[in-house]
């Protein structure tokens, strides 16, 4: 038992001995149910019967994330690896020139030597005064005695210098002159340190945007909450300006203020990173302009500026963006709308430039009621209802439950293309329209006008990526408990007055405390390193990797840690060392690493590579040899991995049209590629559609039915991994087939990689090549190996039939 666990029980034993028991019983178990989103009713019966407060909820998962294994705290040494150094061959008039003037070097005692080097203090102190550290010196140690060793003859002054020292002429210190020389070699940063800290410093990066900082400019900050107005006067502002440009998080909120600005009568043009639409009939660009934020020039004047959702400045993975609109934006009149807990961060960035900061505070135009009773049963649902899930499994075991009671339901959840999610959303909201029910993810909190009278919480509990880029289980913050429900009660629509509940009473309580908490105030912007200063890391590192050199950028950058953090670059570098054997410049593979596409998809992890190959070899990425990689025309979805595929598949296709704004020659057929989306979409809504038909189908088929008309395109190899997920075990046994259906798939998807990368071994290969294992003896492990994975595979099913059968009985 670790120590804080010992304080822990302590300080609640001396008050509450019986709840001391169960949140012990709960930080135990907690580490294990921490990553499967099925075992959240029994957390949540766990805490909940613990104590009535949210803090001993809190108080659970900080103590019990303790347990979880995180990164260790990295150093610059860490990351960085000797570059290989061949060993010295005689010249080519084979004369030994060291040995001739001071005799032949026996091995055994240059080792000898070497080793009492490497022990002394003094050595140890020099080589950290030249920065090296004892991580950086064991390295070096290694490579310069590999060196020595493996030298057909050594360098003239290092062999007479380490024949004096055997000779007791000189002393072992002698050496280090030619082992830092060495260091030089297979540490190049070594010599550029103090350029490289230059490049990396972010400490003002203010001072990065210099036409911003020409003006002297003003910051209006419209803080509320949901449905309080507070966009809408900043966009009033905005529509009546001279100039403009609004900054939103999402495509669906960029293009909903075009078209608004555009009906105003304000010519308005669209920028995303995947689409440019002008207001004009000519191309010809306008006064205002509707983008992403990370699309948003920094170059171009502007009278009025509009910067959306300011509190995803703290997101781990974009919050870079509006960091870097907010300090660069070139406009005189800069309107922040978000949440009031990121005014003190406004304020302290303002200050950092000397510009005044204005608040204007909103509060919400519409009640809303925070219900004391919960659903309970899928019976209770009504018309107007929003059921909020946190992952696609509970989506389409709701959208079954709520068929089964003849209910219609319109479905919404992250990975939908946008006309997708607005079709679901224009039928939920046509009132002649006999689908009533919505249920979605907490995609719905942002970017859709929804006319909801009542959020239910399917569930309180939801996957989260922490500050070291992990992915865990946990409880939804106050800020996105407010955020989503919120949606209730929209003002100026039939459902004005919202109300707020749960599923399932054990959440109610649970949700109740989490709203009334105070919202976290947003300490930190995100920061990310800039293609210019990567390029200048690569120019005295020109050996180094891509993603060896965002590595060596995060560890040796200096910012202020107070008001910004670094943003999680995993993904960027997944992608780097995806496409690294591809010969590409630069800037070219930083662009193509920064491409918005899924590194949890297989198939469009491997189009993104096909595309940098093709690249690679200036060949055009014409539309018939797109459609021939995806295998055009696709077959409508005849269950949900097919509908799954169809939207990995335009995804991809989003990814072409992103790289074809960034490359139009090689990416030239950018209308037929969105006329081709335009019909996938249309795809994709018909088995949205039809979504419950999609789920008996697939339980059919893992029943071993074929379904006539069901024929789809086959389980994807590793296909969405939230999709194989599997989630809460508070399902009735006419689940299970669907559960079995998806598990056989992964199992069989994981099978069929560990056999690949058995196949591919490269110690397997040389074992054999060695003669140290012969073929036979290399198959009979293999049969062994595969057979205790599939009994482990086995031991799996049982437990979760084990598990199954025990929450049903709970329930």
């Amino acid at each position: 038992m670790r120590p804080w666990t010992h304080d822990f029980l302590f300080k609640i034993l001396a008050k509450k001995p019986i709840y001391a028991i169960i949140n012990f019983m709960a930080c135990k178990l907690h580490r294990a149910l921490l990553h499967c989103a099925e075992n959240a009713f029994i957390m949540r019966s766990i805490l909940y019967l613990s104590s009535p407060s949210i803090k001993s909820v809190t108080c659970c998962l900080k103590n019990s994330r303790r347990l979880k294994s995180r990164r260790s705290n990295d150093s610059l040494s860490s990351i960085i690896q000797p570059l290989p150094v061949k060993p010295a061959s005689r010249n080519t008039d084979d004369i030994n020139i060291g040995e001739e003037l001071t005799g032949a070097l026996k091995k055994d005692k240059l080792l000898k030597l070497l080793a009492q080097f490497y022990n002394r203090d003094a050595v140890k102190k020099l080589a950290f005064d030249n920065g090296l550290d004892n991580r950086l010196f064991h390295k070096a140690f290694i490579s310069f005695r590999k060196f020595c060793f493996d030298s057909e003859q050594l360098p003239v002054d290092l062999h007479i210098v380490v024949s004096d020292i055997l000779q007791g002429s000189g002393h072992v210190d002698d050496i280090f002159p030619y082992f830092l020389r060495h260091c030089y070699e297979i540490f190049p940063h070594l010599e550029c340190m103090e350029d490289l800290k230059k490049i990396s410093d972010l400490r003002l990066p203010a001072n990065w945007y210099p036409e911003a900082r020409s003006i002297q400019r003003k910051f209006i900050f419209h803080a509320g909450p949901t449905n309080s107005g507070k966009t809408y006067h900043a966009l009033e502002r905005f529509i009546n300006s001279k100039s403009g440009i609004y900054c939103g998080p999402l495509k669906l909120l960029a293009s909903e203020v075009y078209h608004k600005c555009n009906t105003a009568g304000t010519p308005c043009d669209l920028i995303t990173g995947e689409e440019r639409k002008f207001a004009s009939e000519d191309g010809t660009t306008s006064g205002h302009v509707a983008c992403t934020v990370e699309m948003a020039s920094l170059t171009n004047p502007y009278e009025v500026a509009v910067i959306d959702e300011i509190q995803m400045i703290k997101d781990q993975q974009r919050g870079w963006a509006w960091t870097r609109a907010l300090l660069g934006l070139y406009a005189q009149e800069i309107h922040v709308c978000g949440e009031v807990s990121t005014i003190d961060l406004v304020r302290e960035l303002a200050l950092t430039t000397g510009e005044e900061v204005e608040i204007r505070r909103y509060k919400r135009l519409t009640d809303l009621t925070y219900l004391n009773s919960s659903v309970d049963k899928f019976e209770n649902v009504r018309p107007g209802d929003c059921i909020v899930c946190f992952n696609k499994n509970d989506i389409y075991y709701v959208t079954r439950q709520l068929e089964q009671l003849n209910k219609e339901c319109a479905v919404i959840y992250g990975s939908l293309p946008p006309s997708t999610k607005i079709a679901q959303s224009t039928k939920f909201n046509d009132t002649s329209n006999a689908c009533k029910i919505m249920v979605a993810t907490d995609a719905i909190g942002m970017g859709l006008n929804l006319a909801i009278k009542r959020i239910i919480f399917y569930s309180v509990m939801k996957p989260m990526m922490n500050d070291k880029g992990e992915i865990e289980m946990d409880l939804i913050s106050t800020s996105q408990a407010l955020q989503i429900a919120g949606r209730a009660g929209r003002y100026n629509t039939v459902y004005e007055h919202g109300e707020v509940t749960t599923f399932y009473s054990k959440d109610l309580r649970i949700l109740k405390d989490i709203v009334k908490q105070p919202i976290e105030p947003v300490m930190q912007g995100g920061l990310h390193p800039t293609a210019d200063q990567i390029e200048l890391f690569a120019y005295h590192l020109p050996k180094a990797s891509l993603s060896n050199l965002i590595d060596i950028f995060e560890m040796s950058c200096e910012m202020d840690s107070d008001t910004f953090f670094m943003c999680n670059s995993d993904d960027f570098k997944f992608l780097a060392d995806m496409i690294e054997h591809v010969p590409l410049p630069l800037r070219v593979r930083y662009v193509f690493c920064c491409a918005p596409i899924s590194v949890k998809q297989p198939f469009a992890c491997a189009m993104f590579l096909k595309f940098a190959r093709r690249f690679s070899r200036n060949e055009p990425l014409t539309l018939d040899w797109l459609c021939r990689q995806l295998g055009w025309p696709l077959k409508p979805a005849g269950n949900l991995v097919d509908l799954v595929h169809l939207e990995c598949v335009f995804d991809v296709l989003d990814l072409y049209l992103w790289l074809s704004y960034r490359f139009p020659d090689l990416f030239p057929d950018v209308m037929m590629v969105r006329e081709l989306q335009s019909e996938l979409d249309s795809i994709i809504q018909v088995g949205v559609r039809n979504i419950v038909q999609l789920v008996r189908n697939q339980e059919s088929q893992s029943k071993g039915i074929v379904v006539e008309g069901s024929e789809g395109l086959g389980m994807q190899d590793g296909e969405d991994a939230e999709f194989v997920m599997k989630t809460r075990k508070q399902r009735s046994r006419e689940r299970k087939p669907l559960q079995r259906g998806l598990e056989q798939g992964h199992k069989e998807a994981k099978e069929a990689k560990a056999e690949v990368k058995y196949n591919n071994s490269k110690l397997a290969q040389k074992l054999v090549e060695s003669g140290m294992v012969t073929k036979e003896v290399l198959d009979k492990l293999r049969t062994e190996w595969e057979a205790e994975l599939r009994g482990n595979l086995q031991d799996g099913d049982s437990e979760d039939s084990s598990g199954d059968n025990g929450e049903s009985k709970t329930r």
